[in-house]
């Protein structure tokens, strides 16, 4: 054969020359023949290639004995079907089928997220935090002890005590059954897209072409502004999507393995160079990057090497997607819609930025408070932010750090400010807390007099996250937190307070009791939080609202510095959070009625919220006590919400 579009001399050749037609880019491979077919295929053989008209060339070897007397089986082996016309449709059925469960989601959602719009607080935090320098006040604008509407959950409680079914989590694995679920669908639509109809070893461009096909998805679950998650409403951040978000990294994973191996199989099979030509370079570059960034996300990097991590991965995306682009054509109209997402993003981190005067405020060696200025609105309870103070030279670091108090004009602790919590466990954490002990001792010894802050400033980036349980849709509520996770727990009890009793139940809240539950190691971190918890027990002291305050400890250490909180027990215990659910919708008996019990027993039917926060360890074990009181009880209580935010990377 002499190139051009010449017909092989099928006489005589084991191995023939690629057949190369004018378009490199086009979408068939055609096949050299070898031994055993002779010269009268070849005006089959012949018609073929003149259908194939713009095929791309490839070598491909066959050493066939088959009898090919069969001249309709000749042109059927002679003429596979083109993977650049078959595999394109498989991604299109992979989108619809991500595409179908996100819009099934959305639905499903959809009561939630137009109760918050009716609220006003869909959409707030939207575009960052307000400032405001006029002075606002504490004053009581509702009837403090207003009684709330009693009434009987019992559609809702039919809704969630079945979804309580997928609460259930495996402590090893860090995720509920329902997400477990989720991850096994998607990895089983990957699968079954790339396998199904397709000689994937001879020819892997499916796997390649499946890959492309998760670029929406990945960026979709990744950015921290998701278009999605604004549509699932509040307490759907990007926070609660990345495990997915990572796991769609991982499928991706999958199909560039199994696309570059098998190329790279048979290139080696047939002797052909891996590296030299572009494509071929371009598409090892391509793998190595895919794997480079997976192998970099994984947890334990990501809690030890925070910082590789972070930089691997936003250098490592970016050259992921230009060379992918570089490496094949049929990427480009997979790669619009995730920059769309990446820009979207972007333009509204840049609207949420703000540059504040703050104070740091060290409570002692383990935790710092900080008060960040003039803000007085834009954002939701149990919502983070990320932060970055400016001192030392680390101004580029930046930590998620969640809001302990509810925006002023709808809290019950009289501020102009932002208030956060660090608590000295990382790196940048003991630095700021080394940096504002070190010069709150400078400023005290000055001849200004003690002052207990530190000036600074910050930058701030959100707000983002949220709780997706309204407490005041439920009777009684449960909030359990472990360590710093007590801003979260803190955040959603001054707003819910503030709502029975400042605004007089005016958006027809029906909270009746509240148990407050922190978990904490040793007596001293009860100051960290203890002057807030104290306003906020006054506040609802004599209103239709009961709070308790149940303080565990799980280390003997500093027993005296206990202050003082109205209506809170200390205890030095480890407690268990199925007891503390079993006991908190358990009827009180006549012997604990006659003593006065904790909280008010309202009767059942109202339902129970639940929502815990800190380490991964206390989270599992509330889904897990939860999901039994809910499959258990859950219609008898009215049903039981419940929310989770894990303090982990």
């Amino acid at each position: 054969m002499e190139g051009g579009n010449s017909v092989p001399d099928l006489a005589g050749g084991n191995v023939l020359s690629p057949y190369f037609g004018p378009d490199k880019h086009a979408s068939a491979t055609l096949v050299a023949v070898a031994t055993g077919l002779g010269n009268p295929l070849l005006p089959f053989i012949t018609r073929v290639l003149g259908q194939q008209q713009g095929a791309q060339g490839c070598y491909v070897v066959v050493r066939d004995t088959t009898d090919y007397s069969d001249c309709s089986a000749a042109v059927q082996y002679f003429s596979p079907p083109s993977s650049y016309v078959e595999d394109p449709k498989w991604q299109r059925k992979f989108s619809a089928i991500w595409a179908a469960v996100a819009g099934v989601a959305i639905l499903l959602s959809l009561p939630h997220l137009i109760r918050s719009l009716r609220k006003g607080r869909g959409l707030q935090g939207l575009f960052g935090v307000s400032e405001s320098i006029a002075s606002q006040h504490y004053a009581t604008i509702g009837d403090a002890g207003a009684k709330p509407r009693t009434r009987k959950r019992i559609v809702y409680g039919i809704l969630e005590t079945i979804s309580g079914f997928f609460w259930w989590s495996i402590p090893a694995v860090g995720l509920s059954l329902g997400q477990v679920l989720l991850v096994a669908g998607y990895l089983v639509a990957v699968i079954v897209c790339i396998t199904t109809d397709v000689p994937l070893i001879t020819n892997p461009n499916r796997a390649g072409f499946l890959a492309l096909a998760q670029f929406p998805v990945v960026y979709l679950l990744g950015t921290k502004n998701s278009i999605l998650s604004l549509l699932l409403g509040p307490g759907s951040g990007y926070e609660r999507l990345n495990f997915l978000h990572r796991w769609a990294g991982r499928g991706m994973l999958i199909g560039g393995v199994i696309h570059g191996s098998l190329w790279i199989r048979n290139h080696l099979i047939f002797g052909l160079p891996i590296l030299g030509p572009q494509k071929e370079t371009s598409g090892v570059a391509c793998l190595g990057l895919l794997c480079g960034i997976t192998l970099f996300s994984l947890k334990p990097v990501r809690y030890y090497f925070y910082q590789l991590f972070f930089i691997s991965h936003v250098l490592g995306y970016v050259a992921f997607t230009v060379t992918v682009c570089y490496h094949t054509e049929y990427a480009w109209p997979w790669v619009y819609a995730p920059l769309a997402f990446y820009g979207l993003d972007m333009l509204l981190r840049l609207l949420k930025y703000r540059i504040k005067d703050a104070t740091l405020v060290p409570i002692d060696q383990n935790m710092t408070i900080i008060h960040v200025h003039d803000c007085t609105k834009g954002w939701q309870p149990g919502q983070h932010v990320r932060l970055r103070v400016f001192f030392s030279g680390r101004i580029f670091e930046s930590h998620p750090l969640t809001i302990m108090n509810a925006p002023s004009p709808a809290s019950c602790v009289p501020s102009q400010t932002l208030s956060l919590a660090a608590k000295a466990k990382g790196d940048w954490t003991r630095a700021l807390n080394a940096y504002a002990m070190e010069e709150q001792t400078r400023l005290c010894g000055s001849e200004k007099g003690e002052q207990l802050g530190v000036p600074v400033q910050v930058m701030l980036d959100g707000p983002y996250g949220g709780c997706s349980v309204d407490l005041g849709r439920y009777e009684s509520a449960i909030l359990i937190a472990g360590g710093s996770g007590a801003t979260f727990t803190l955040s959603l009890l001054d707003d819910i307070v503030a709502r029975c009793v400042k605004f007089g139940r005016s958006g027809g809240e029906q909270t009746r009791r509240i148990e407050f539950v922190w978990c904490i190691q040793s007596y001293s971190c009860i100051n960290w939080h203890a002057q807030m918890l104290t306003e906020l027990a006054h506040a609802v002291a004599g209103t239709s609202l009961d709070l308790h305050i149940s303080i565990f400890v799980t280390c003997l250490c500093n027993p005296d510095a206990v202050p003082a909180i109205p209506n809170s027990d200390v205890v030095l215990l480890r407690p268990s959070v199925g007891n503390l659910l079993r006991q908190f919708v358990t009827p009180p008996t006549e012997e604990e009625i006659a003593e006065q019990p904790k909280l008010a027993w309202v009767g059942l039917g109202g339902g129970v919220a639940v929502c815990a926060a800190g380490p991964e360890s206390l989270t599992t074990e509330t889904r897990n006590a939860a999901a039994k009181l809910s499959l258990t009880r859950g219609l008898q209580l009215g049903g039981v919400g419940l929310h989770t935010e894990t303090y982990a990377l």
